[in-house]
Formats: structure tokens, sequence, C-alpha cells
């Protein structure tokens, strides 16, 4: 069965910072900011949130169906995402703009600094989602404000169990919005920042969240993530990589891994603990969508 992702398709222009971002920051002069990072490496990858989630899903043997939006320098997109399988079926170009860009830099602590221009996802709310046979489970990751807006509300008439994941549009919402989210929502995933912002525009704690969806997830990075179903919480233990070279696109593999599973009715810390371990692979590799999965490995 097939699994809807909705998000952004985007180029990444991954940047590496020698030092440490605290180094080069003031904190008492964050009101009058004026920093210049050296970087002397500087690649372009394909990357965006459903781009990425979709590669992993479809490493991992399952079928994602990306929903999301293209611009005039679109088509070198759409041609790999063909080249890799899958479907652009849901995939729209818009003429007037670019496809959506990302410019990420990273630290030698692993933090990031991103600056991102959205292009054509502002438009993505002109896709709809419709209830269809073949399609089983979605997932709304960051993506435009309307079309996370629209295609929540259009899951849920259409009777597709979905996974909310803000990711870093989580701002764009208040706690009412975010709230009408989580009750339509089947599941929620965020990381621990995301968590906390989360819980305080909501004015649920983690617990509580649980009780409205089938399950909340909240990674942790090297520490593992935590599972919450009706208010009880498991720490599902993290997975040591190999190396760790660039944590782009690591939330993302993780969240193909967890539809992975839930398509396939896994247990909620199952499917954690394979998110996991699709993260330190990823992790290991520079950009969202170069590593490669040996299936047996995995245990699959």
């Amino acid at each position: 069965m097939a699994a809807v992702i909705c998000g952004s398709l985007a180029f990444d222009s991954i940047m590496n910072f020698g030092g440490k971002f605290a180094d080069q920051i003031l904190p008492d002069q964050l009101h009058n900011l004026n920093v210049s990072f050296f970087v002397p490496t500087l690649r372009r990858e394909f990357g965006g949130c459903a781009g990425n989630i979709a590669y992993a899903l479809k490493q991992l043997g399952g079928a994602p169906l990306i929903m999301a939006t293209v611009g005039s320098d679109g088509a070198d997109y759409t041609k790999r995402i063909t080249a890799l399988g899958m479907s652009t079926e849901f995939v729209r170009e818009v003429t007037d703009t670019y496809t959506a860009q990302a410019m990420i830099m990273t630290d030698t602590n692993n933090n990031q600094i991103t600056a991102f221009h959205p292009g054509a996802m502002m438009q993505a709310h002109v896709t709809k989602v419709v209830a269809r046979e073949d399609i089983s489970i979605g997932i709304i990751s960051p993506d435009g404000r309307d079309a996370m807006l629209e295609h929540a509300e259009q899951f849920k008439t259409a009777g597709i169990p979905f996974v909310f994941d803000p990711g870093q549009g989580l701002p764009m919402f208040d706690g009412k919005d975010l709230l009408n989210f989580i009750d339509l929502a089947t599941w929620v995933t965020v990381n621990d920042y995301e968590g906390k912002m989360l819980s305080d525009r909501t004015g649920l704690s983690s617990a509580e969240i649980s009780k409205k969806v089938k399950g909340l997830i909240v990674t942790l990075g090297e520490q593992g993530c935590e599972v919450w179903i009706d208010g009880i919480k498991t720490l599902v233990e993290p997975v040591k990589a190999a190396s760790v070279v660039d944590p782009t696109g690591c939330g993302d593999a993780f969240r193909g891994a967890l539809l992975f599973g839930l398509d396939k009715g896994w247990p909620l810390a199952r499917c954690a603990k394979l998110g996991n371990q699709l993260g330190a692979i990823k992790i290991a590799q520079r950009g969202g969508q170069n590593y490669q999965l040996n299936l047996k490995d995995l245990g699959l």
C-alpha cells in the first residue's frame, strides 16, 4: 500500500563550519548581530522533508507518493524521483517561482543554522488529498502553512490515518492550530526542542498529547527517542553511528522508517527502533539522500 508524503522538495546547499557557533556568537550582542562564517566546503544536494522521507521509505521497500511542488528549476528533481522508482503523480510544477532552497550550515558540534526560501512550496495546498484504495497512510511534514492545515483536514475526511510531523514549520502555528492538528492526527512525532514548543503552545504535556492520539514519538538524537502511548513513556535505546558526518536529514530518515513500520502494523516502539537504526546510518553520510540500506542488516 502507498504512503502519501506531504511536505517540501528542496535543493539543499550544505556548508561545514570548522569551528563552533557558540565561539563566534556573543550572547550579550544578539541584539546587534553581525557575524560571518568561513565555510571552505559547499555542495548541493537533493533535499526537502518529503523527498528525504520518501527516499528512506523507498529503500525499505515501501511505496511513497510525494505530494509536493517544484519550481521552474525542478526538472532535475522530478527526474531523480522517477529514476529512484517513485511516482511523481502528486508532484506539481509551478513555473513562476523557484523550487524551495535550504542553505544549511553545520558546526563541529553538529549544531545547524538554516536559511530557507520556500518558493514553490507556498503553493502546495493546490494539490488535494483524496481517498483511494491503494493509499493506506500519510504524513504531514513541514510545508506551506495552508498546505499543512488543508492536507490534515483532507486526510481526516478521506479516512487516511496520518502522522503529524510539524518540524521546523511548528512556529507558524498558534496553540489553537496545533491542538486542531493533534485532534485530526493519528500519531505525532517531534524532536525534543519541537516537543517543548508544542507543549508550551498547546498547554499539554507529552503524556497528555499521547492520550489524544495513538502515540507520540519524541526523538532525542544520540540519546534515542521516547515513545508515549496513553500517557506512558518508553525509552527506545539509541543506535551508535559508525561515524558522525552530517546530521542533515536524520529526522527524515527516522520518519521514513516510522511510516514503513506503521503501515505494516508494527508496535510503535518497534517502528522507533528501526527509525533509530536509519538515523545512525544516515548521519554517517553527507546529504539527506546518499546513504544505502542493507535490509538484512536491519533484520528485514
